[in-house]
């Protein structure tokens, strides 16, 4: 039989008096006081600015402001569907983003999977510091270093040469500069995306890693069999999250590497908002339907992959 407790507030099933919301608060309000500039910086830099989403209805003009611009309805949408420029950068986006999902989101996880077989400690250690020290790096540093090794004279063209074959100007040659923001991007991020597969392995129970001993399997049995499952639902997680920013093609990237030569692959809509709102004829209500419908398709594709997730019985975000 169920006992229950007469007294004020609420209570479970076994009779233990369950703490209201404010004396819950008051108990751990350390934490929640560690919580506070985290939560200022996500109003302030992410809440905030959502107000300004309005000038995308609107016809707006800079010296009037927002409450003083007249509402124009769709017209902004309108003209930024019928622009040949957005409908290239929004196809760029894309086809840049897919590229980065398919070649540079699997090797992360095959990077974690390899580190985490490495025994020597101190070496393991080496390797994980190497690979994830070009995430600090900004990508103007990053610019530095890609054009070092893939200009004229660089150690890239000069290999080609001596194979017998030309010189390939690979950031002004529209067929090879997708592949350079592509691999760039996976050197610069492999090592840093594999720290939270690296942290889900370490997860690993004892028992299971002793049980697969004993049982003779060998190590690349362990990682199929053991290993890779285990992360499994992180890796749905982390390819949630990957789908969800498809649109988000790497702005610094893009704008550090690419130029005038390669606009017709390289261009995409981030680029392509700074250019419309901060230079030209500083069109800021265009520039800001844009970035709103990158928004409102990022959302749907967030919400349509978690849903597919959830049929094939996946660990899904919400």
């Amino acid at each position: 039989m169920e006992r229950t407790v007469k007294k004020s507030g609420r209570t479970d099933k076994l009779g233990k008096r369950k703490a209201g919301f404010f004396p819950s608060v008051w108990k751990y309000r350390y934490f929640y006081l560690m919580l506070i500039p985290g939560l200022l910086y996500i109003i302030i830099f992410h809440y905030a600015p959502m107000a300004g989403l309005a000038i995308a209805f609107q016809n707006f003009k800079l010296t009037k402001g927002i409450f003083g611009s007249a509402f124009n309805g769709l017209a902004n949408f309108q003209t930024l569907f019928r622009t040949d420029m957005f409908s290239r950068a929004f196809r760029n986006t894309v086809i840049i983003s897919m590229y980065k999902i398919l070649f540079g989101f699997p090797i992360p996880i095959i990077l974690a999977l390899f580190i985490n077989e490495i025994r020597l400690v101190a070496f393991k250690r080496t390797v994980q510091t190497i690979f994830y020290m070009p995430h600090f790096l900004s990508w103007i540093v990053m610019f530095g270093l890609v054009f070092n090794f893939v200009k004229e004279m660089g150690p890239i063209n000069y290999l080609i040469r001596a194979l017998g074959g030309n010189t390939i100007f690979f950031l002004s040659d529209t067929r090879y500069f997708r592949g350079v923001v592509v691999i760039s991007d996976i050197w610069k991020e492999m090592g840093w995306n594999a720290i939270i597969y690296l942290a889900a392995l370490a997860g690993v129970p004892n028992e299971i890693s002793e049980s697969a001993t004993i049982d003779g399997a060998s190590r690349m049995k362990y990682v199929l069999r053991i290993s890779l499952p285990y992360i499994m639902p992180t890796i749905v997680i982390m390819f949630l999250l990957r789908i969800g920013g498809i649109l988000n093609a790497g702005f610094e990237q893009i704008y550090a590497l690419y130029n005038s030569s390669v606009f017709s692959v390289g261009d995409i809509i981030d680029t392509y908002v700074y250019r419309t709102a901060l230079t030209g004829d500083f069109k800021f209500a265009v520039a800001t339907a844009a970035g709103m419908f990158k928004s409102v398709i990022a959302c749907i594709l967030v919400v349509a992959t978690n849903k597919l997730m959830g049929r094939f019985d996946q660990e899904t975000l919400f």
